[in-house]
């Protein structure tokens, strides 16, 4: 195994967590959004308005994207020990 081999694995890793991370970042971020704009249209500043939204549609992302989530990591970790097993 040399720098490239590993650094080819890094790249990898990084690409994979931020596919398998995007849905509940997506998801937050869509509902940060529609938050604020309904906090600045009401004027309404509810420190708990922002969270608990957000924390359901998390949930709601990851429980509908997992299986997605679940075939990512499942495709880099048949890499890495594919990867293993040749020899790199």
């Amino acid at each position: 195994m040399n720098e490239a081999d590993a650094l080819d694995i890094v790249q990898n890793a990084v690409w994979t967590v931020l596919i398998a991370a995007s849905p509940a970042v997506l998801a937050a971020m869509v509902v940060g959004v529609i938050i604020a704009l309904i906090q600045a249209v009401t004027q309404i500043q509810e420190m708990t308005l922002t969270f608990v939204p957000k924390i359901i549609a998390v949930m709601v992302a990851l429980g509908i994207s997992a299986p997605f989530i679940g075939g990512q990591i499942s495709l880099f970790t048949n890499l890495v020990f594919s990867r293993v097993q040749s020899g790199f």
